[in-house]
């Protein structure tokens, strides 16, 4: 798997209404990612790049054209087998933390756990593993309202990872953090991709975020502008 493509984007258009006419967000991309890859879509507010990140998640459709996620395009995908993939296969973390406040820390990682077929002793052993890897292990206990920004973000995280998904969607999950933190979780994450071969897909302006990426696809009005690899 390490070498096969894990997202395939074909000409793909994303149009929304606007007033009496529409808005065309994605004007026919085309792109690849392989497993593995720590990728971003950058560019400015406007330019496409979460738009796109949702049809890749399943969260929306494309208007034409065709987006193969894991081997399932997501046009053709019923809301139950689109729900099945986030649920099984995706890990989504958004800028804003999205933690239930009165659920503790290991009840929020264990959340995605319980809609899964899994006993009470596996889910332990995932949430802890997670909890672990983000360096939370000494907060399981504690509540959302009690935590800074990074280490709510860092539950986020762990959340999004704990059930090992083959791709993780990010979008501006740096957003609302200071520097210090903003590269505590990026080196996470950079970690998780590299130990676990997690892919990760950002949509990002963030030159924090930028800066820790291996491939930067730079939107731009709807359109590929550049297709970036770093060396390393």
């Amino acid at each position: 798997m390490e070498n096969s493509s894990i997202i395939q984007i074909n000409r793909l258009v994303k149009s929304f209404p606007a007033g009496k006419g529409e808005f065309t967000a994605l004007k026919g991309i085309d792109l690849q990612f392989k497993a593995g890859e720590f990728a971003g879509l950058v560019g400015p507010s406007g330019s496409g790049k979460t738009t796109l990140l949702n049809i890749v998640g399943s969260l929306d459709t494309p208007t034409k054209g065709e987006a193969i996620v894991l081997g399932k395009s997501i046009s053709h995908l019923s809301a139950r087998e689109a729900a099945h993939l986030r649920k099984h296969e995706l890990g989504f973390i958004f800028q804003t933390y999205n933690l239930l406040a009165v659920h503790t820390v290991y009840e929020n990682v264990e959340f995605p756990l319980l809609l899964l077929k899994l006993s009470f002793a596996q889910r332990k052993k995932m949430v802890m593993d997670a909890l672990e890897w983000v360096g939370l292990t000494d907060k399981l206990n504690s509540k959302p309202p009690k935590l800074s920004g990074g280490e709510c973000q860092r539950v986020a995280v762990a959340r999004a990872m704990v059930k090992k998904p083959s791709l993780v969607l990010a979008d501006e999950p740096t957003a609302n953090l200071d520097a210090a933190n903003s590269h505590n979780i990026l080196k996470t994450m950079e970690t998780l991709n590299r130990e676990l071969n997690t892919t990760f897909l950002f949509a990002t302006h963030d030159e924090k975020v930028i800066a820790y990426l291996k491939r930067k696809v730079h939107l731009k009005d709807g359109n590929v502008d550049q297709d970036e690899w770093v060396k390393q």
